[in-house]
C-alpha cells in the first residue's frame, strides 16, 4: 500500500475538537489487561524507573517466555537520548539489545555479551545516494533495511524515542509490514506540533494520527498502558487545550504474536 486508510471523521464536519477528544480518549484508553508491567518482577531487579518503559510479562504473552529461555531482542531508537536504563536492564536479563542512535561516537560498539550501539538512525525511507542532499543521511535507513541486513527475522520488542518522527515512522512500518515482525511496541508520541512531514490542517493531522493507532489495532496490536508525562508541556498542536501533555508514552502487545 502507499497510504493507509484514514478513519472516519470523527464529526459530520471536520472538527479540531471532536477529533482531539477522539485521539486522546483512544490512547488513554486501555485495550487489554497487563498484570506484570515492570521489570522488577524479573531476577535481580528491584527498583522500577522514574520513567518507565512498560512491557507485558504476562504468561500469556511470549516476552516473559522469550527472556527466560534467553531468545529476546529489543531493538531501540532514539535521538540522543542517554537514558539507557532499560535497554541495560533488558540486556542484563539476557535479552539480545541494539540500541540505534546517530549520536553514538562509533559506527558500533559493544557493551557486554548483549548490548550493542550502532551510530544509525532509523528513519521512514531510505537515502537516496543518487540524490546530493541525501548523502549527508546515509548512516539514516528503514527499520526493514535493518532488519534485512542484520538478519532478523523478528523484534520481541521495539522501543522508539524519536522526537516526532514517530508517526512517519509507523506509518512505514505499517505500510511495509514490517509491523507484524514486532512482538511488543512501546513508543513515545508527541503531539505539541503535527511531526516531521505531516502535513494538513490541525483537523486532518489528528484525524490521520488516529488513524496510525488503529492501524495497529487492526494488525491485532492491543493497547495495555498510557503513560502522560507531567514533566512536559500541557499543549496539543502548539495550543494549551484539552489538557493535554505534549509526551505521551505508549505500549502495546501483538496479541497474535508467537
Amino acid at each position: 500500500r502507499w497510504h493507509i486508510e484514514l478513519q472516519p471523521w470523527a464529526s459530520p464536519t471536520p472538527s479540531l475538537n471532536y477529533e482531539a477528544l477522539r485521539f486522546l480518549k483512544y490512547i488513554s484508553t486501555s485495550q487489554i489487561a497487563c498484570e506484570r508491567l515492570d521489570l522488577t518482577s524479573l531476577p535481580g531487579e528491584a527498583e522500577a524507573s522514574e520513567k518507565p518503559w512498560p512491557v507485558c510479562l504476562d504468561e500469556r504473552f511470549s516476552l516473559i517466555h522469550r527472556l527466560r529461555s534467553k531468545q529476546c531482542r529489543l531493538y531501540s531508537l532514539g535521538l540522543g537520548n542517554d537514558d539507557n536504563q532499560f535497554e541495560t536492564r533488558m540486556a542484563r536479563s539476557g535479552c539480545e539489545v541494539h540500541r540505534f542512535d546517530p549520536g553514538i561516537k562509533a559506527a558500533h560498539i559493544q557493551e557486554g555479551r548483549h548490548l550493542w550501539y550502532h551510530r544509525l538512525s532509523i528513519d521512514w525511507r531510505d537515502p537516496n545516494p543518487a540524490l546530493a542532499a541525501h548523502k549527508m543521511h546515509s548512516n539514516t535507513k528503514k527499520l526493514g533495511t535493518v532488519l534485512n541486513e542484520f538478519g532478523h527475522q523478528k523484534i520481541d520488542v521495539l522501543k522508539a524515542d524519536v522526537e516526532s518522527a514517530e508517526w512517519k515512522i509507523l506509518e512505514n512500518l505499517i505500510l511495509e509490514a514490517v509491523v507484524e515482525r514486532i512482538g511488543q511496541l512501546v513508543l513515545e508520541v508527541h503531539v505539541h506540533w503535527a511531526g516531521f512531514e505531516v502535513s494538513g490542517n490541525d483537523s486532518a493531522v489528528v484525524r490521520y494520527w488516529y488513524s496510525l493507532l488503529r492501524e495497529l489495532e487492526l494488525k491485532d496490536f492491543r493497547l495495555f498502558h498510557s503513560y502522560r508525562d507531567p514533566a512536559k508541556p500541557r499543549l496539543f498542536l502548539r495550543r494549551e487545550a484539552f489538557n493535554a501533555s505534549s509526551s505521551y508514552r505508549l505500549s502495546w502487545v501483538n496479541t497474535r504474536w508467537k
